[in-house]
This record gives C-alpha cells, structure tokens and sequence, in this order.
C-alpha cells in the first residue's frame, strides 16, 4: 500500500475536512488525484453544484523521491477518509476505481488569464445568502399540488445560474465554495494567494487560499475539451 506523506497535520486536516464535505453531497464520490512535485491536486465534484472542486495538499517530499514515479488516479472518497492519519500526516492510498466521466475531463492546468470585477469575499458570502433565501422563499409560497422535484429543480438552476455582477461566474461556483469551506472565514489560513477569478478556455476558476471551484462557461455536461 503507498501511503503519502503530507507536510504537517494541518494538511492532513485540510484533505479530511474536504473529503468529509465532499461525502456529506454524495456518499459514494470519488476523487481524481494528481501529484506534481511537492503538491497533490484532489479533484472532486459534489453533484449539487455542477462544478469540480480543486483542493491542493501539500506534500512533504516530491512524490517521486522514494515512492512511485507517478500518480495519477482515482479512487473512492471515502476510503481515502479512511486512510488519513491526522496525527501522523500521511494518507493510505485506496486500490483504483473506475472513474465517473467527469474525472476524465479536467481543467487545464496552465494557460490562464484574470479575469477583473471579482467582488470581496464578504460580498460573495452575501451574494449566496440572499440566494439561498429567495430559493426558500419561492420554494414556500409553492402551493402543495406545485411543490414537485422538477419545478424546485427549476427555481434552483434559474438562481444558481445567475451570473455573479458581470464575471460570467455562476452563483452556484461560489455557493460551492463556501459549502466546501473554500470561503469560510474559520479555514485554517493556507499561503497568501489573494481571492481571485481566472478563465482559460472555457472554464472559469474561482481561486480561493483553501481551494479552487471549476466551473465550464457551457456547463460540466458538455464535453468539448481534450480528456486528460
């Protein structure tokens, strides 16, 4: 069993904390894991969002110095859990699993741009909480015989797909990022990398300091880039 070594226990709670968040959404996720030097790249896509989440763990050696040449898999979410041992910062890596399509298309991983008119964390917490109260608020004055799974779907996709000001970012990326703990101001502080907003391509990535929300202009469901 390969088992990695994080930099520190903080890391090791990090990668927990976003595993946990990511199995709250869906008990049976998987996560796309590519390591680059010192930094290990966990994809993940909680199904409510419509976007993949990017946590980056830091790693206490380069990958390749005393274990595999490579890594690059995919594996349950929650086996990997199970495998952190916060005290000791390392990671038991699970056996492979097939991957869901969308561990087959991941964003680039250079080439991007940013892009401006990104308001401040604050105002991107307010941004989804007065989205979260109109959603209840509609979804309430619903008389029973209307409150049906595909008009509460409707309501949703019209709200989550608004733009956030004139950034072409969907409320819902940034309605992930906080569900994630990517914004929450009681994240443990990683590196000084500022709030920021970027595009290459077609995707759009909300880049936070605790993690990055991924987000295709046309929509995950759409396969036009090259699969990785």
């Amino acid at each position: 069993m390969t088992v990695l070594h994080l930099a520190d226990d903080g890391e090791a709670a990090d990668l927990a904390a976003f595993l946990s968040r990511l199995i709250h959404y869906d008990r049976g996720a998987a996560v796309r894991l590519q390591a680059t030097g010192t930094t290990l790249a966990v994809f993940g896509r909680p199904p409510s969002f419509e976007v993949l989440a990017v946590r980056a763990v830091r790693l206490a050696k380069p990958y390749e110095e005393g274990l595999d040449v490579r890594l690059d898999m995919t594996v349950s979410a929650g086996e990997l859990l199970e495998g952190v041992e916060e005290s000791a910062a390392t990671a038991a890596l699970p056996e492979p699993v097939t991957g869901p399509p969308w561990a087959g298309v991941l964003p680039p991983r250079g080439g991007w741009r940013a892009e401006p008119g990104l308001p401040g964390p604050e105002d991107l917490r307010a941004t989804v909480a007065t989205a979260v109260a109109e959603f209840r608020s509609r979804t309430q004055e619903l008389a029973p015989e209307r409150r049906t799974r595909a008009e509460l779907d409707r309501i949703g996709r019209e709200i989550w797909s608004r733009a956030v000001g004139d950034t072409g970012l969907p409320v819902r990326a940034v309605h992930a990022a906080q569900s994630l703990g990517f914004l929450h101001p009681a994240s443990s502080a990683r590196g000084d990398e500022p709030l920021g907003l970027f595009s290459s391509g077609t995707w759009l990535r909300l880049r936070t300091p605790y993690g990055s929300i991924a987000v295709r202009r046309a929509g995950l469901g759409v396969l036009d880039v090259s699969v990785r």
